[in-house]
């Protein structure tokens, strides 16, 4: 299957399991569920759900563990849009080419949709009978250590915090390990958990998801700063607006995707030792980059 045709394959397995997954809409309390669904079902490239299923094809990992990692994963990121998009944060309109959840619904709701996506994304995980014990708790051991203060919650307040301020490359580095790597390597590893890696595996892609992670970043800031609001399905521009440190600000475009194109270059190295495994890794990470340029 070439690269489209297994990213387009994954994608709707995602779409599909999602939707199984998620109360229905019309279980108590209905609005509740619907817009749970709303915000979650039918759009995005669900980024983190295919690198969880390609880490896991290099360990041969059961399509369906994937699929309940890959929509556990995929529920904290969207959760995080929900709560990110909010008034009270980065207070935006549009996400995924739609109206944000706030702004379809209400702000109570759009606060409880997050609430219970991130809460949904444990049971999913947890609920894995098929699964050893002690390697699924380990696993909601991992998500949850990734969305929370040590990972993408945790990077979430230092950008707010850092709005209006100038940030060394360091810094700036450190903060989106946390907010947006965080939950990239988790969709790594979980991916990695579902096909029993041992300890020397899980080193090389916890390497390989850290510098993932950050060129996800560099390419999404480089993103922000060029591409259309009608392009990108969310408000272009918006980090610059709102004085938030983005790698463009500090590094210009043009150093910009030279560090994207290092990060890239590290990623693939990071794979080496897996072989003709890691292809769809490999792919994953160009995929990355080339989605802008």
């Amino acid at each position: 299957m070439d690269f489209p045709s297994w990213m387009s394959a994954v994608q709707q397995r995602t779409e599909t399991a999602l939707e199984k997954l998620l109360p229905a809409s019309t279980t108590i309390p209905a609005r509740l569920h619907e817009s749970m669904r709303y915000a979650a079902l039918g759009g995005g490239k669900r980024v983190r759900p295919l690198l969880c299923h390609a880490a896991g094809e290099v360990f041969a990992a059961p399509a369906d563990h994937l699929d309940r990692a890959a929509c556990a994963v995929e529920m904290i990121h969207v959760y995080s849009l929900v709560h990110d998009d909010l008034p009270c944060m980065d207070d935006d309109v549009l996400r995924r080419g739609k109206p944000t959840c706030h702004v379809e619904y209400d702000e109570a709701t759009a606060l409880l949709v997050g609430d219970a996506l991130q809460t949904q994304a444990f049971q999913v995980l947890a609920e894995d009978g098929a699964d050893d014990p002690a390697r699924r708790l380990a696993m909601v051991a991992l998500l949850a250590h990734a969305a929370g203060s040590r990972g993408m919650a945790g990077g979430q307040a230092i950008d707010l915090a850092s709005v209006g301020k100038t940030l060394a490359l360091e810094e700036l580095e450190l903060m989106h390990i946390h907010k947006t790597g965080a939950l990239i390597r988790a969709a790594v590893l979980l991916g990695a958990h579902c096909g029993k890696a041992d300890q020397a595996a899980i080193d090389s892609l916890t390497h390989f998801a850290n510098r993932a992670g950050l060129l996800f970043q560099v390419v999404d800031d480089i993103l922000d700063a060029e591409a259309s609001t009608a392009t990108l399905g969310k408000t272009a521009g918006k980090d610059a607006a709102q004085g938030k440190p983005t790698y463009v600000n500090l590094l210009g475009v043009s150093r910009a995707r030279a560090m994207a194109a290092e990060l890239r270059d590290e990623a693939h190295a990071s794979l080496a030792g897996f072989g003709d495994r890691a292809k769809r890794l490999h792919e994953l990470t160009d995929f990355i980059v080339e989605r802008s340029f």
